[in-house]
């Protein structure tokens, strides 16, 4: 069903979405982290800004909403609820995954992701896929988060791969603005998982 082209030489993933089904239980750890700073978040609004790094997607909420959160703060905090509270029911998203275990040993690959460093880790430790990744780029590695070009920009140099030899796997439409940005081949694996369901 996965097409890799012959030129490519090195596989990125997206972490939350792609490799792991995590979306859902970071809605539920962004409600209650906003609710608690008395503000909402309505769910299509979750998932249209999905690959943002938290502090960025504070920064929307407060200019969208007029809110005045503290996006440093409040950002650690949602990411220690989920970590807290949801991180241990995650469960890999299995065609994505079977994926990078069938080109593990054959290919480099890589993660890149909007999510900081210790969820991002323990996420790929709970689905048995930290194991699979040369590195891990998240939001601490650059400037500027997706949709920006660096996160994959920024794991194709240190897979030491050019960014044309790499094709990355996004289930966002802010995660694909990054990767053609960053002038690679894409798989977006929301067609892959709705073709599975027969839709």
């Amino acid at each position: 069903m996965i097409t890799i082209e012959p030129h490519i030489k090195a596989l990125i993933f997206d972490c939350d979405g792609t490799l792991a089904d995590t979306m859902p239980m970071h809605y539920l750890a962004w409600r209650e982290t906003i609710r608690a700073n008395g503000g909402d978040f309505p769910e299509d609004v979750f998932y249209s800004l999905g690959g943002m790094p938290s502090e960025q997607i504070i920064e929307l909420l407060n200019e969208k909403y007029g809110y005045s959160m503290d996006p440093g703060q409040v950002a650690e905090d949602k990411e220690q609820i989920f970590y807290d509270r949801y991180i241990n029911r995650v469960q890999p998203i299995e065609p994505i995954l079977t994926v990078a275990k069938a080109y593990y040993g054959h290919l480099p690959l890589a993660v890149a992701t909007g999510g900081i460093p210790k969820v991002t880790i323990k996420t790929l430790q709970t689905i048995g896929a930290w194991e699979l990744f040369e590195t891990i780029v998240t939001s601490h590695d650059v400037v500027h988060g997706k949709p920006a070009p660096d996160t994959y920009l920024e794991a194709a140099r240190r897979l030491n791969v050019p960014p044309s030899m790499c094709h990355a796997f996004e289930d966002t439409d802010l995660g694909l603005q990054s990767v053609e940005q960053a002038g690679m081949t894409a798989t977006d694996v929301r067609k892959i998982l709705d073709n599975g369901k027969g839709g």
